[in-house]
């Protein structure tokens, strides 16, 4: 199974942990991605996401498929929000499932350090006085 999602919408990890994996995995791993309240010592208030849709979709999914064609994942579920993102609420969630932890950490490691290379997906960090900073993934 093979889920890609994005969404405003807060992300429910529960419900992500429940419905990635099968009987057979002894491993589900799992990245958690959240705004925290400092950035290069200056304090932030909240992050947005902007993201070219159709581009992002179709780079993670080469990403996930990688994934597949490189480890014996089973299941793999990516989503990434855009708009308004408060601190500590989840920003990304990738969950990976497989018979074995050393390849389910391994594909994890790989979608997210690839995703902030090359999907379309910029952050901008807010702060106090209402200034705000935009990066890219890099």
């Amino acid at each position: 199974m093979k889920k890609i999602i994005l969404q405003q919408e807060p992300v429910d990890v529960a419900a992500v942990l429940n419905e990635v994996g099968e009987d057979s995995d002894g491993a589900v791993a799992v990245f958690i991605g959240r705004p925290r309240n400092k950035s290069h010592d200056s304090e932030v208030t909240h992050l947005t996401y902007e993201i070219f849709e159709s581009m992002a979709e179709k780079e993670l999914g080469k990403i996930v498929d990688y994934a597949f064609s490189n480890w014996p994942v089973t299941s793999c579920i990516v989503i990434h929000r855009y708009g308004r993102v408060e601190i500590k609420e989840p920003s990304i969630v990738i969950a990976v499932s497989s018979p074995h932890r050393e390849e389910a950490f391994a594909s994890v490691r790989y979608i997210i350090d690839t995703i902030k290379q090359t999907v379309p997906i910029w952050k901008t960090e807010y702060f106090p006085d209402g200034t705000s900073k935009v990066y890219d993934r890099s």
